[in-house]
């Protein structure tokens, strides 16, 4: 049997992710900013990368969608030493569930960066920035894999910037 205290804390996280999935839908035009001049990559190829395949490769003209929960993977062409900044634009969020990931592949998956955060911190994060963000500096030249997962409830827009180390 639940204690008064634990209905209260339920009904609690349960009107935090409402007030969330309200705000975040409420934010006219906010999706469209966010996407800006970049076009759609439905991401039904198969380009290979580090023995695997991926769907699309994603730059700075480019985005795709999907739902959470799940995982998806792209790849991003890096020219020289760079700072990756992958970006989530979240709507219909129904729960915040527990962690999102975002793995960042050097080239050939020689090594990787794992960025995480949990689920409350996500949609803290949108509500502040109207954006999910993670990124990592990566070194190598040619094509990583950039991988990423969470059991949230939501459909999102993911875009990818590079900018440079040389120019920070």
């Amino acid at each position: 049997m639940m204690s008064f205290v634990t209905v209260f804390q339920r009904n609690a996280q349960v009107a935090a992710v409402l007030f969330f999935a309200v705000f975040l839908g409420a934010c006219g035009g906010s999706r469209e900013d966010f996407i800006g001049p970049r076009v759609k990559d439905t991401c039904d190829a198969s380009w290979p990368v580090c023995s695997r395949v991926a769907g699309c490769i994603l730059g700075t003209e480019s985005y795709a969608e999907g739902r959470f929960p799940g995982r998806g993977q792209f790849i991003v062409q890096v020219p020289e030493a760079a700072t990756v900044k992958v970006r989530f634009y979240l709507e219909d969020v129904t729960s915040s569930g527990e962690e999102t990931v975002v793995l960042f592949h050097e080239e050939g998956c020689r090594a990787r960066t794992r960025e995480a955060a949990d689920g409350r911190a996500v949609l803290d994060t949108m509500e502040k920035f109207g954006e999910f963000t993670r990124e990592a500096d990566l070194t190598g030249v040619g094509d990583h894999l950039i991988e990423f997962e969470s059991d949230m409830q939501a459909r999102y827009v993911v875009k990818v910037d590079v900018t440079p180390l040389r120019n920070r």
